[in-house]
């Protein structure tokens, strides 16, 4: 895939870093206010969308076997689970039991595990989405040969 005009790629470059620190916010801040890791992962997916469609799929080199987003994918999803089962491992025998301190309400850090979920569900959904972007740009190229 070819990239666009240098009209889009310029403002892609001006544009891209915001979504991606929104989409960190977002995660960041899930615990607080709407939004946390899916919607974080969606919005940081959206950025490397753009940046692949106003740059083209050879921007990032992408080759069509294993990719560092699946490897991302696949221990964001591992980090979660062990998370969870530390929780049921301590002796609560409760799967995703909120274990950590809780901290001070309304603060930052204030939601024991529930920041640390966010962040790898974010970092999982990212992944997942620009994987199945990926696979429709691989599908497209492939059916025009």
């Amino acid at each position: 895939m070819e990239g666009m005009t240098i009209i889009v790629k310029k403002t892609t470059q001006l544009i891209a870093g915001m979504i991606f620190m929104y989409g960190i916010y977002v995660i960041a801040h899930g615990h607080l206010t709407p939004g946390g890791g899916f919607a974080g992962g969606v919005i940081i997916a959206g950025a490397f969308i753009l940046i692949t469609l106003a740059f083209g799929s050879d921007f990032f080199k992408l080759v069509k076997e294993e990719m560092g987003t699946t490897m991302v994918e696949s221990i964001a999803t591992i980090i979660v689970v062990l998370i969870g089962s530390a929780g049921f491992l301590l002796g609560t025998k409760i799967f995703f039991n909120n274990y950590l301190p809780k901290g001070i309400v309304g603060d930052l850090v204030s939601a024991g595990t529930l920041p640390l979920y966010n962040i790898f569900v974010g970092m999982e959904v990212a992944a997942s989405i620009f994987i199945i972007f990926l696979s429709l740009i691989i599908f497209k190229e492939e059916s025009l040969k």
